[in-house]
């Protein structure tokens, strides 16, 4: 191999390691715990929709817990039925009472658990929405909703970081309900789009409907194949111009 060959080689790999850089980093960056929607008006009943996304390569989704607030309790907690999981809404006594409308709140619900049939996963590369009916929405700034995610392997990956004003990121933002607040301007406390792309499919193991987005993976695809293309063109360019004839000068000096 030349030396012109080996500089295409080289510049169509950094252009491969590149592609695949601007590609994953806002894959991980979206690929969390997320609550839909995002924000609710004090005092009405919402449906909410925690989206769970697997993010290990090697141990499937088997258990979900969602802890619920007690310091502005909701007073109903009803959820969906999803086929091929166990699901609980467990009601606590208040660490302290709360008036809620003018009545003394002494209980409430403050955790709802999923927890997967046998033989059930949201697999690597899948997502899972797990949905309640939450409410009365309390009448206050932000509700944090910290999710615990358990793992096929025993691990736990705790969703419980608060997102600070400034709207940057923690490593493992807990899902948060914006009431009174408004949610910061580049926070994915609620529904992203963005996150779909980081997902392939539903959970097939669960038995429900996929709903990945069509939009966003069509839009991955025709970016990858368009970085993909201009890497093949880049190699083809340059392998061109070292198979290009050298000049009659050239030739006869090298006779000689």
């Amino acid at each position: 191999m030349n030396r012109t060959t080996s500089v295409a080689a080289r510049s169509a790999a950094a252009l491969g390691a590149a592609a695949l850089l601007v590609i994953a980093a806002p894959l991980a960056a979206s690929a969390h715990v997320r609550v839909d929607p995002g924000q609710a008006e004090a005092g009405s009943y919402t449906t909410l929709t925690f989206k769970v996304p697997t993010e290990s390569a090697t141990a499937g989704t088997v258990g979900l817990v969602v802890d619920l607030p007690t310091d502005t309790p909701f007073t109903s907690v009803t959820y969906e039925p999803l086929p091929g999981w166990t699901t609980e809404v467990t009601t606590s006594t208040l660490p302290e009472p709360v008036d809620v409308g003018g009545s003394t709140i002494t209980e409430a619900p403050t955790s709802v658990t999923w927890t997967a049939d046998e033989g059930t996963e949201v697999a690597p590369g899948e997502f899972q929405r797990f949905v309640i009916s939450a409410g009365a929405v309390p009448d206050t700034g932000s509700i944090l909703l910290p999710a615990h995610q358990r793992y096929s392997d025993g691990s736990v990956v705790d969703w419980d970081e608060e997102t600070p004003a400034s709207g940057e990121e923690p490593e493992h933002p807990a899902p948060t309900l914006y009431v009174n607040d408004e949610a910061p301007s580049d926070s994915h406390a609620g529904h992203d789009s963005s996150a779909d792309a980081a997902t392939v499919s539903d959970s097939s193991a669960s038995g429900t409907e996929g709903s990945g987005s069509a939009t966003g993976t069509v839009g991955l695809a025709f970016g990858i194949g368009g970085l993909a293309l201009g890497a093949l063109a880049l190699v083809v360019s340059v392998v061109a111009l070292t198979r290009r004839p050298r000049p009659a000068a050239d030739r006869t000096g090298a006779r000689r």
